[in-house]
């Protein structure tokens, strides 16, 4: 008899913690969740600000992690950015204000090569985590970048132009009520960028409360990584 996929629901997948050593010298704990069967894609997770309790437990990450290696095939790696806690522990050093973080990210991304030995990477930001992304997720070997709720309050019109002359898939969920960046101000913010895909959400806001939320942020996570797991199934 099957049942509803609820908030708690953890799906079956090959879970184990990771630690991530940083150019400056710092620890940053993680955990990966890989599909038991084939692994289509992977995707890099960067979390909301820490600082307003941010983590890589923060609730769209970990129902990601929850869900989409067994309904998707997609493999999902977290972390805490520097000097964040979760229940995962806490990764040393302290907040960067979105600038030492470059070291994590940098490190994330290599790791994910080189330790986890990825074959396709994106890089999907949340809130903080998409200014992390626009600003340091550049490693040639990442294949685009997902951004949800993008406030862009620490990147800056020269990183949106890198990516405008690099050309690299960039997709951006823009919730209607957004607390930063609304779907007007987002087509205007983003304009230089002529190969970003701007998804307007009717009714979502910045933190995707709610399972009809989450469920659109990791369908539209799906359709661009492993289109052929659509729709995502609600019962298992």
């Amino acid at each position: 008899m099957s049942e509803l996929i609820r908030p708690s629901t953890v799906l079956p997948a090959n879970r184990r913690p990771i630690t991530i050593e940083t150019a400056d010298g710092l620890r940053l704990v993680g955990e990966v969740a890989t599909p038991i069967d084939v692994r289509s894609t992977s995707i890099l997770c960067l979390h909301p600000l820490p600082t307003a309790g941010g983590m890589m437990d923060s609730h769209v990450f970990a129902k990601a992690a929850n869900r989409l290696p067994a309904l998707a095939g997609i493999e999902v790696i977290r972390f805490n950015t520097r000097g964040t806690t979760s229940k995962s522990g806490t990764s040393e050093g302290v907040f960067g204000g979105g600038e030492s973080e470059r070291f994590d990210v940098e490190a994330a991304i290599e790791y994910c090569f080189s330790q986890l030995q990825v074959a396709k990477l994106w890089v999907v930001g949340w809130s903080f985590g998409t200014d992390l992304a626009l600003k340091f997720a550049r490693d040639p070997r990442v294949l685009g970048l997902i951004l949800l709720s993008p406030p862009l309050r620490t990147s800056s019109p020269s990183d949106l132009d890198f990516w405008a002359t690099d050309g690299r898939a960039i997709t951006a969920l823009i919730p209607e009520h957004d607390d930063y960046l609304k779907p007007i101000e987002a087509e205007l913010a983003f304009n230089s960028l002529h190969q970003i895909n701007l998804i307007s959400v009717d009714g979502a806001k910045h933190l995707w409360v709610g399972e009809p939320a989450v469920y659109r942020v990791l369908s539209e996570i799906t359709k661009l990584l492993a289109p052929d797991k659509l729709p995502l199934p609600t019962e298992f």
